[in-house]
Protein backbone atom coordinates (compact mmCIF):
# COMPACT_ATOMS: atom_id res chain seq x y z
CA UNK A 1 0.00 0.00 0.00
CA UNK A 2 2.72 2.56 1.24
CA UNK A 3 4.81 1.80 -2.39
CA UNK A 4 1.42 2.48 -4.65
CA UNK A 5 0.92 5.78 -2.47
CA UNK A 6 4.74 6.65 -3.40
CA UNK A 7 4.00 6.04 -7.21
CA UNK A 8 0.65 7.89 -7.12
CA UNK A 9 2.60 10.95 -5.76
CA UNK A 10 6.10 10.22 -7.86
CA UNK A 11 4.98 13.03 -10.23
CA UNK A 12 3.95 15.35 -7.40
CA UNK A 13 7.42 14.57 -5.60
CA UNK A 14 9.77 15.35 -8.86
CA UNK A 15 8.30 19.03 -8.33
CA UNK A 16 8.96 19.44 -4.94
CA UNK A 17 11.61 17.67 -4.39
CA UNK A 18 13.58 20.46 -6.19
CA UNK A 19 12.48 22.38 -3.59
CA UNK A 20 13.79 20.56 -0.58
CA UNK A 21 17.43 20.28 -2.86
CA UNK A 22 16.82 24.21 -2.80
CA UNK A 23 16.56 24.18 0.76
CA UNK A 24 18.93 22.38 1.65
CA UNK A 25 21.48 24.41 -0.41
CA UNK A 26 20.69 27.30 1.24
CA UNK A 27 20.20 26.32 4.92
CA UNK A 28 24.32 24.92 4.50
CA UNK A 29 25.36 27.94 2.64
CA UNK A 30 23.54 30.41 2.84
CA UNK A 31 22.67 30.61 7.29
CA UNK A 32 24.45 29.52 10.23
CA UNK A 33 24.45 26.10 9.93
CA UNK A 34 22.84 23.71 12.95
CA UNK A 35 22.63 26.61 15.29
CA UNK A 36 19.84 27.94 17.69
CA UNK A 37 17.45 30.27 16.33
CA UNK A 38 14.78 32.16 17.51
CA UNK A 39 12.54 32.83 14.05
CA UNK A 40 11.68 30.23 11.46
CA UNK A 41 10.27 30.86 8.37
CA UNK A 42 7.55 28.19 7.27
CA UNK A 43 7.33 28.89 3.55
CA UNK A 44 7.82 25.28 1.82
CA UNK A 45 6.55 21.53 2.42
CA UNK A 46 7.79 18.39 3.55
CA UNK A 47 7.09 15.75 0.47
CA UNK A 48 9.83 13.03 0.48
CA UNK A 49 9.27 9.14 0.05
CA UNK A 50 6.65 8.50 2.26
CA UNK A 51 5.97 12.11 3.71
CA UNK A 52 3.80 13.66 1.54
CA UNK A 53 2.34 17.36 2.86
CA UNK A 54 -0.06 19.78 1.37
CA UNK A 55 1.47 22.75 0.46
CA UNK A 56 2.43 25.96 2.51
CA UNK A 57 2.98 29.22 2.23
CA UNK A 58 2.55 30.84 5.46
CA UNK A 59 5.17 32.28 7.27
CA UNK A 60 4.99 31.81 10.78
CA UNK A 61 6.54 34.10 13.59
CA UNK A 62 8.39 31.82 16.08
CA UNK A 63 8.29 32.99 19.33
CA UNK A 64 10.87 30.54 20.22
CA UNK A 65 13.05 31.30 23.21
CA UNK A 66 17.00 30.40 23.20
CA UNK A 67 19.88 31.51 25.48
CA UNK A 68 18.18 34.66 25.98
CA UNK A 69 15.29 33.10 27.46
CA UNK A 70 15.62 29.56 29.33
CA UNK A 71 12.93 28.11 31.72
CA UNK A 72 14.56 27.16 34.84
CA UNK A 73 13.54 23.40 35.95
CA UNK A 74 12.04 22.33 32.66
CA UNK A 75 14.45 23.88 29.83
CA UNK A 76 12.84 22.98 26.25
CA UNK A 77 14.61 22.59 23.11
CA UNK A 78 13.10 21.31 19.99
CA UNK A 79 15.56 19.81 17.84
CA UNK A 80 14.07 18.52 13.93
CA UNK A 81 15.15 17.40 10.67
CA UNK A 82 13.30 19.03 8.09
CA UNK A 83 13.68 18.95 4.29
CA UNK A 84 11.23 21.22 2.44
CA UNK A 85 9.43 22.90 5.61
CA UNK A 86 6.45 20.53 7.13
CA UNK A 87 8.89 19.72 9.96
CA UNK A 88 10.00 22.98 10.12
CA UNK A 89 6.73 24.67 11.08
CA UNK A 90 5.34 22.15 12.97
CA UNK A 91 8.44 22.45 15.20
CA UNK A 92 8.16 26.40 14.90
CA UNK A 93 4.51 25.87 16.49
CA UNK A 94 5.73 23.57 19.20
CA UNK A 95 8.80 26.08 20.45
CA UNK A 96 6.07 28.75 20.19
CA UNK A 97 3.68 26.99 22.71
CA UNK A 98 6.51 25.81 25.03
CA UNK A 99 8.91 29.00 25.04
CA UNK A 100 11.45 26.51 23.96
CA UNK A 101 14.77 26.98 21.78
CA UNK A 102 14.55 25.66 18.67
CA UNK A 103 17.35 23.89 16.60
CA UNK A 104 17.19 22.48 13.28
CA UNK A 105 19.38 19.61 12.11
CA UNK A 106 21.21 20.60 8.55
CA UNK A 107 22.82 17.74 7.15
CA UNK A 108 26.73 18.73 6.39
CA UNK A 109 25.91 17.59 2.76
CA UNK A 110 22.34 18.57 2.07
CA UNK A 111 20.54 16.30 0.24
CA UNK A 112 19.21 16.42 -3.43
CA UNK A 113 16.46 15.72 -6.05
CA UNK A 114 18.44 12.50 -6.94
CA UNK A 115 19.53 11.79 -3.09
CA UNK A 116 15.57 11.66 -2.75
CA UNK A 117 14.54 10.06 -5.38
CA UNK A 118 11.94 6.97 -3.61
CA UNK A 119 11.76 4.70 -6.55
CA UNK A 120 15.50 4.75 -7.51
CA UNK A 121 16.87 2.13 -4.96
CA UNK A 122 20.57 3.25 -5.47
CA UNK A 123 19.44 7.01 -4.12
CA UNK A 124 21.22 8.62 -1.04
CA UNK A 125 18.23 8.18 1.25
CA UNK A 126 17.26 4.68 0.08
CA UNK A 127 20.73 3.48 0.72
CA UNK A 128 21.12 5.02 4.16
CA UNK A 129 17.81 4.19 4.99
CA UNK A 130 18.64 0.46 4.17
CA UNK A 131 21.85 0.41 6.47
CA UNK A 132 20.99 0.68 9.96
CA UNK A 133 24.93 1.84 10.45
CA UNK A 134 24.74 4.99 8.08
CA UNK A 135 25.20 8.21 10.16
CA UNK A 136 25.15 11.29 8.17
CA UNK A 137 27.17 14.01 8.99
CA UNK A 138 25.38 17.02 10.47
CA UNK A 139 26.53 21.03 10.00
CA UNK A 140 26.91 22.83 13.37
CA UNK A 141 26.33 21.55 16.64
CA UNK A 142 24.04 22.58 20.01
CA UNK A 143 26.00 24.97 21.87
CA UNK A 144 24.88 24.29 25.92
CA UNK A 145 23.15 21.00 25.65
CA UNK A 146 22.88 20.24 29.16
CA UNK A 147 20.90 23.22 30.01
CA UNK A 148 17.90 21.21 28.18
CA UNK A 149 15.83 18.53 30.12
CA UNK A 150 13.22 18.22 27.65
CA UNK A 151 13.29 17.61 24.29
CA UNK A 152 11.19 17.49 21.10
CA UNK A 153 12.66 15.67 18.62
CA UNK A 154 10.93 15.70 14.82
CA UNK A 155 12.00 14.17 11.52
CA UNK A 156 9.92 13.03 8.42
CA UNK A 157 9.32 9.69 7.98
CA UNK A 158 11.17 7.65 5.68
CA UNK A 159 10.28 4.09 5.01
CA UNK A 160 8.65 4.32 7.69
CA UNK A 161 11.50 5.28 10.09
CA UNK A 162 13.20 8.40 11.24
CA UNK A 163 15.83 9.62 8.71
CA UNK A 164 19.47 7.89 9.48
CA UNK A 165 20.62 11.79 10.46
CA UNK A 166 17.91 11.70 13.65
CA UNK A 167 20.57 8.70 14.85
CA UNK A 168 23.45 11.24 14.29
CA UNK A 169 22.02 13.39 15.92
CA UNK A 170 21.11 11.17 19.28
CA UNK A 171 24.60 9.82 18.97
CA UNK A 172 26.14 12.83 18.91
CA UNK A 173 25.75 13.90 22.73
CA UNK A 174 24.90 12.75 26.25
CA UNK A 175 21.08 12.41 27.19
CA UNK A 176 21.38 11.00 30.10
CA UNK A 177 18.13 12.41 32.69
CA UNK A 178 16.62 14.51 29.92
CA UNK A 179 13.05 13.28 28.58
CA UNK A 180 12.49 12.96 24.92
CA UNK A 181 9.39 13.74 22.99
CA UNK A 182 9.75 12.08 19.23
CA UNK A 183 7.06 13.91 16.88
CA UNK A 184 6.96 13.12 12.92
CA UNK A 185 5.24 14.40 9.74
CA UNK A 186 4.21 11.74 7.25
CA UNK A 187 1.38 11.11 4.90
CA UNK A 188 -0.02 8.01 6.13
CA UNK A 189 2.51 6.16 8.53
CA UNK A 190 2.24 6.63 12.10
CA UNK A 191 5.14 7.30 14.33
CA UNK A 192 5.18 3.44 15.49
CA UNK A 193 8.58 2.09 15.69
CA UNK A 194 10.49 4.56 13.93
CA UNK A 195 10.35 6.30 17.48
CA UNK A 196 10.88 3.16 19.17
CA UNK A 197 13.82 2.12 17.70
CA UNK A 198 15.46 5.38 18.62
CA UNK A 199 15.38 4.27 22.16
CA UNK A 200 18.54 1.90 21.64
CA UNK A 201 21.16 4.94 20.50
CA UNK A 202 20.56 6.76 24.24
CA UNK A 203 21.29 5.54 27.40
CA UNK A 204 18.44 3.96 29.57
CA UNK A 205 18.02 7.14 31.53
CA UNK A 206 16.60 8.84 28.74
CA UNK A 207 12.76 9.03 29.76
CA UNK A 208 10.58 8.72 25.86
CA UNK A 209 7.22 10.03 25.87
CA UNK A 210 4.94 8.83 22.95
CA UNK A 211 5.44 10.68 20.11
CA UNK A 212 2.67 12.12 17.65
CA UNK A 213 2.24 11.97 13.68
CA UNK A 214 1.92 14.95 11.78
CA UNK A 215 0.00 15.02 8.36
CA UNK A 216 0.46 17.73 5.86
CA UNK A 217 -2.47 19.64 6.91
CA UNK A 218 -1.76 19.53 11.02
CA UNK A 219 -2.94 23.19 12.05
CA UNK A 220 -1.31 24.81 14.32
CA UNK A 221 -4.50 24.16 17.21
CA UNK A 222 -3.45 20.72 16.57
CA UNK A 223 -0.03 20.94 17.37
CA UNK A 224 -1.20 23.03 20.43
CA UNK A 225 -3.88 20.70 21.34
CA UNK A 226 -1.11 17.47 21.47
CA UNK A 227 1.75 19.98 23.87
CA UNK A 228 -1.05 20.70 26.42
CA UNK A 229 -2.15 17.06 26.61
CA UNK A 230 1.35 16.04 27.61
CA UNK A 231 1.24 18.13 30.65
CA UNK A 232 4.57 19.56 30.61
CA UNK A 233 5.57 21.40 34.13
CA UNK A 234 5.04 24.61 33.91
CA UNK A 235 8.25 26.45 35.52
CA UNK A 236 9.37 30.37 35.99
CA UNK A 237 11.38 31.64 33.91
CA UNK A 238 14.75 32.11 34.60
CA UNK A 239 16.26 35.19 32.02
CA UNK A 240 20.12 34.78 31.06
CA UNK A 241 21.19 37.99 32.83
CA UNK A 242 19.26 38.33 35.74
CA UNK A 243 20.26 38.50 38.83
CA UNK A 244 18.69 36.06 41.83
CA UNK A 245 18.99 37.44 44.61
CA UNK A 246 17.67 34.71 46.95
CA UNK A 247 20.05 31.98 45.04
CA UNK A 248 22.89 35.13 44.62
CA UNK A 249 23.35 33.82 41.51
CA UNK A 250 23.21 35.12 37.73
CA UNK A 251 22.67 32.27 34.41
CA UNK A 252 25.09 32.62 32.04
CA UNK A 253 24.33 31.90 28.07
CA UNK A 254 26.16 28.97 28.77
CA UNK A 255 23.83 27.71 30.53
CA UNK A 256 25.90 27.42 33.75
CA UNK A 257 24.92 29.04 37.27
CA UNK A 258 27.32 32.06 38.72
CA UNK A 259 27.66 33.60 42.05
CA UNK A 260 27.06 37.40 41.67
CA UNK A 261 29.97 37.99 44.32
CA UNK A 262 33.04 36.36 45.47
CA UNK A 263 36.90 37.53 46.15
CA UNK A 264 39.47 38.84 43.58
CA UNK A 265 42.53 37.65 44.08
CA UNK A 266 44.94 39.88 42.68
CA UNK A 267 47.90 40.63 44.28
CA UNK A 268 47.32 37.92 47.23
CA UNK A 269 50.48 36.25 48.09
CA UNK A 270 50.19 32.44 47.57
CA UNK A 271 49.64 32.19 51.92
CA UNK A 272 47.36 35.17 51.80
CA UNK A 273 45.35 33.62 48.94
CA UNK A 274 44.78 30.41 50.78
CA UNK A 275 43.68 31.95 53.81
CA UNK A 276 41.25 34.59 51.47
CA UNK A 277 39.96 31.55 50.06
CA UNK A 278 39.33 29.94 53.44
CA UNK A 279 37.38 32.41 55.23
CA UNK A 280 35.01 32.99 51.87
CA UNK A 281 34.50 29.57 51.09
CA UNK A 282 33.35 29.47 55.27
CA UNK A 283 31.31 32.41 55.09
CA UNK A 284 29.20 31.04 51.86
CA UNK A 285 30.92 32.62 49.29
CA UNK A 286 31.21 30.72 46.37
CA UNK A 287 32.81 32.74 43.19
CA UNK A 288 37.24 32.49 43.08
CA UNK A 289 38.62 35.16 40.20
CA UNK A 290 42.28 34.60 39.40
CA UNK A 291 44.66 35.11 36.82
CA UNK A 292 47.78 33.66 35.10
CA UNK A 293 49.77 37.02 36.17
CA UNK A 294 48.58 37.15 39.83
CA UNK A 295 51.03 33.95 40.12
CA UNK A 296 48.26 32.06 42.82
CA UNK A 297 46.85 29.81 40.77
CA UNK A 298 48.18 26.84 42.12
CA UNK A 299 47.37 28.08 45.69
CA UNK A 300 43.66 28.73 44.55
CA UNK A 301 43.37 25.23 43.53
CA UNK A 302 45.57 24.16 46.95
CA UNK A 303 43.08 25.91 48.89
CA UNK A 304 39.52 24.57 47.05
CA UNK A 305 40.90 20.98 47.59
CA UNK A 306 42.06 21.36 50.92
CA UNK A 307 37.88 22.69 51.50
CA UNK A 308 35.32 20.64 52.69
CA UNK A 309 32.84 22.62 50.12
CA UNK A 310 31.91 20.55 47.13
CA UNK A 311 33.79 21.47 44.00
CA UNK A 312 30.68 21.75 41.82
CA UNK A 313 29.91 24.56 44.36
CA UNK A 314 32.67 26.62 43.72
CA UNK A 315 32.95 28.94 40.50
CA UNK A 316 36.64 29.25 39.71
CA UNK A 317 37.41 32.00 37.31
CA UNK A 318 40.78 32.51 35.36
CA UNK A 319 42.45 34.77 32.52
CA UNK A 320 45.03 33.99 30.59
CA UNK A 321 47.45 37.02 29.29
CA UNK A 322 48.95 37.95 26.06
CA UNK A 323 51.54 36.41 26.33
CA UNK A 324 49.93 32.92 26.23
CA UNK A 325 47.60 33.90 23.25
CA UNK A 326 49.85 32.05 20.74
CA UNK A 327 49.94 28.59 22.93
CA UNK A 328 46.69 28.55 24.56
CA UNK A 329 45.51 25.30 24.04
CA UNK A 330 48.94 24.50 26.24
CA UNK A 331 48.27 26.62 28.28
CA UNK A 332 44.78 25.11 29.17
CA UNK A 333 45.97 22.03 29.82
CA UNK A 334 48.81 24.42 32.23
CA UNK A 335 45.90 25.69 34.03
CA UNK A 336 44.11 22.64 34.95
CA UNK A 337 47.46 21.16 35.78
CA UNK A 338 48.73 24.42 38.45
CA UNK A 339 44.92 24.01 39.90
CA UNK A 340 44.72 20.88 40.17
CA UNK A 341 41.33 20.62 38.94
CA UNK A 342 39.34 18.31 36.54
CA UNK A 343 38.06 21.52 34.90
CA UNK A 344 38.06 25.28 35.12
CA UNK A 345 34.53 26.97 35.35
CA UNK A 346 35.46 30.27 33.35
CA UNK A 347 38.18 31.16 31.23
CA UNK A 348 38.84 34.38 30.14
CA UNK A 349 41.21 36.43 27.92
CA UNK A 350 42.77 39.15 29.97
CA UNK A 351 43.01 41.82 27.81
CA UNK A 352 43.16 42.44 23.62
CA UNK A 353 46.32 41.37 22.13
CA UNK A 354 48.08 39.70 19.12
CA UNK A 355 46.31 36.16 18.12
CA UNK A 356 43.55 36.79 21.02
CA UNK A 357 41.00 35.58 18.17
CA UNK A 358 43.17 32.50 18.19
CA UNK A 359 43.35 31.61 21.67
CA UNK A 360 39.74 32.00 22.16
CA UNK A 361 38.94 29.83 19.59
CA UNK A 362 41.12 27.64 21.36
CA UNK A 363 38.70 28.03 24.46
CA UNK A 364 36.25 27.10 22.55
CA UNK A 365 37.19 23.94 21.74
CA UNK A 366 38.31 23.42 25.83
CA UNK A 367 34.67 23.80 25.96
CA UNK A 368 33.77 21.35 23.42
CA UNK A 369 36.23 18.78 25.27
CA UNK A 370 34.72 19.35 28.66
CA UNK A 371 38.17 21.14 29.83
CA UNK A 372 36.36 24.66 30.20
CA UNK A 373 32.46 24.98 30.82
CA UNK A 374 32.29 28.69 30.17
CA UNK A 375 34.42 31.44 28.53
CA UNK A 376 34.62 35.08 28.32
CA UNK A 377 37.03 38.33 27.87
CA UNK A 378 38.55 41.18 30.05
CA UNK A 379 39.04 44.56 29.56
CA UNK A 380 36.78 44.82 26.24
CA UNK A 381 35.22 47.61 25.34
CA UNK A 382 31.87 48.45 22.74
CA UNK A 383 34.23 48.94 20.04
CA UNK A 384 36.74 46.08 20.69
CA UNK A 385 33.37 43.79 21.04
CA UNK A 386 31.66 45.04 17.56
CA UNK A 387 34.86 43.47 15.86
CA UNK A 388 35.55 40.70 18.08
CA UNK A 389 32.49 38.96 18.09
CA UNK A 390 32.08 38.41 14.42
CA UNK A 391 35.25 36.39 14.41
CA UNK A 392 34.54 34.26 16.81
CA UNK A 393 31.76 30.88 17.36
CA UNK A 394 30.82 31.47 21.27
CA UNK A 395 29.30 34.43 22.51
CA UNK A 396 31.29 35.47 25.68
CA UNK A 397 29.48 34.21 28.68
CA UNK A 398 31.33 37.11 30.43
CA UNK A 399 32.98 40.82 30.21
CA UNK A 400 35.08 41.49 33.26
CA UNK A 401 35.95 45.41 33.34
CA UNK A 402 36.56 47.91 35.86
CA UNK A 403 33.73 49.99 37.24
CA UNK A 404 33.57 51.60 39.93
CA UNK A 405 31.51 54.92 41.25
CA UNK A 406 34.42 57.27 39.97
CA UNK A 407 34.05 55.10 36.52
CA UNK A 408 30.51 53.88 35.85
CA UNK A 409 31.15 52.45 32.47
CA UNK A 410 27.32 53.14 31.76
CA UNK A 411 27.28 53.29 28.25
CA UNK A 412 29.26 50.15 28.62
CA UNK A 413 27.08 47.73 30.61
CA UNK A 414 24.03 48.06 28.87
CA UNK A 415 25.60 47.41 25.72
CA UNK A 416 27.24 44.21 26.45
CA UNK A 417 24.20 43.17 28.79
CA UNK A 418 21.84 43.51 25.54
CA UNK A 419 24.42 40.78 23.88
CA UNK A 420 23.08 38.80 26.75
CA UNK A 421 26.35 38.37 28.16
CA UNK A 422 26.89 39.13 32.16
CA UNK A 423 28.81 41.89 33.06
CA UNK A 424 31.59 41.64 36.36
CA UNK A 425 33.60 44.48 37.52
CA UNK A 426 36.79 44.42 38.85
CA UNK A 427 38.37 47.35 41.31
CA UNK A 428 34.66 47.80 42.71
CA UNK A 429 36.18 49.51 45.35
CA UNK A 430 38.34 52.03 43.19
CA UNK A 431 41.31 49.85 43.27
CA UNK A 432 44.90 50.16 44.89
CA UNK A 433 45.52 53.27 46.30
CA UNK A 434 42.17 54.53 45.65
CA UNK A 435 39.91 53.38 47.75
CA UNK A 436 40.11 55.44 50.71
CA UNK A 437 38.96 57.73 48.83
CA UNK A 438 36.10 56.15 47.58
CA UNK A 439 35.01 54.78 50.49
CA UNK A 440 35.02 58.11 52.13
CA UNK A 441 33.24 59.53 49.73
CA UNK A 442 30.42 61.99 51.21
CA UNK A 443 27.52 60.40 49.10
CA UNK A 444 28.47 56.79 49.59
CA UNK A 445 29.31 57.40 53.74
CA UNK A 446 25.52 59.41 54.30
CA UNK A 447 23.69 56.55 52.19
CA UNK A 448 26.16 53.53 54.17
CA UNK A 449 24.83 55.88 57.74
CA UNK A 450 21.01 55.40 56.66
CA UNK A 451 20.89 51.90 56.23
CA UNK A 452 23.47 50.99 58.80
CA UNK A 453 25.94 49.22 56.14
CA UNK A 454 29.60 50.42 55.54
CA UNK A 455 30.92 52.62 52.05
CA UNK A 456 31.88 49.47 50.85
CA UNK A 457 28.51 47.14 51.13
CA UNK A 458 26.88 50.66 49.78
CA UNK A 459 29.26 50.88 46.70
CA UNK A 460 28.81 46.33 45.90
CA UNK A 461 25.13 46.92 46.67
CA UNK A 462 25.25 49.72 43.73
CA UNK A 463 27.05 47.43 41.12
CA UNK A 464 24.34 43.86 42.17
CA UNK A 465 21.49 46.52 41.74
CA UNK A 466 22.82 47.76 38.43
CA UNK A 467 23.40 43.92 36.93
CA UNK A 468 27.66 43.80 37.53
CA UNK A 469 28.61 41.22 39.42
CA UNK A 470 31.79 42.18 42.21
CA UNK A 471 34.55 40.50 43.21
CA UNK A 472 36.29 42.45 45.60
CA UNK A 473 40.05 41.90 46.59
CA UNK A 474 40.73 41.26 50.02
CA UNK A 475 43.02 39.61 52.64
CA UNK A 476 41.33 40.63 55.41
CA UNK A 477 38.44 38.22 56.43
CA UNK A 478 36.20 40.24 58.21
CA UNK A 479 36.46 42.52 55.36
CA UNK A 480 35.74 39.53 53.15
CA UNK A 481 32.35 38.82 55.35
CA UNK A 482 31.41 41.70 54.97
CA UNK A 483 31.56 41.94 51.34
CA UNK A 484 29.58 38.90 50.91
CA UNK A 485 27.00 40.33 53.53
CA UNK A 486 24.98 42.58 50.50
CA UNK A 487 20.82 41.41 50.76
CA UNK A 488 19.82 42.58 54.24
CA UNK A 489 18.84 46.05 52.29
CA UNK A 490 18.47 47.89 49.25
CA UNK A 491 19.50 51.40 47.89
CA UNK A 492 16.23 53.34 46.42
CA UNK A 493 15.96 54.84 43.06
CA UNK A 494 17.20 57.99 44.57
CA UNK A 495 20.09 56.68 46.01
CA UNK A 496 20.91 54.88 42.76
CA UNK A 497 20.72 57.91 41.11
CA UNK A 498 22.81 59.92 43.87
CA UNK A 499 25.86 57.52 43.02
CA UNK A 500 25.66 57.52 39.38
CA UNK A 501 26.29 61.37 39.55
CA UNK A 502 29.66 60.24 40.77
CA UNK A 503 31.09 59.10 37.97
CA UNK A 504 34.09 60.92 36.49
CA UNK A 505 35.14 58.78 34.05
CA UNK A 506 37.97 58.17 35.99
CA UNK A 507 39.46 55.19 35.27
CA UNK A 508 42.07 53.81 37.60
CA UNK A 509 44.32 51.05 35.43
CA UNK A 510 45.39 50.95 31.87
CA UNK A 511 43.27 48.24 30.66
Amino acid sequence: MKRLIALFLSVCLISMLAACSSEGAESSSGSESGTISTTGSQSETESKTEETDTDTSEETDNKTADSDNISSGSNILVAYFSCTGTTEQIAGWIADETGASIYEIIPETPYTEDDLNYNDSSSRANQEQADSSARPAISGSVENIEQYDVIFLGYPIWHGQAPRIISTFLESYDFSGVTIIPFCTSHSSGIGSSAENLHDLCSDTVTWLDGQRFSGDATESDVVEWVESLELPESEVHTVGEFDFETKTVLLNSGYEMPIMGLGTYSLTDEECAVSIAALLEAGGRLIDTAYMYGNEAAVGQAIRNSDVPREEIFVITKFYPNQYSYAADAIDAALEKMGLDYIDMILLHHPGDGDVEAYLALEQAVTDGKVHSIGLSNWYVEELEEFLPQVNITPALVQNEIHPYYQENDVIPYIQSLGIVVQGWYPLGGRGYTSELLNDETITAIAESHGVSSAQVILRWNLQKGVVVIPGSSDPDHIRENLDLFGFELTDEEMEQINALDRNEKHDWY
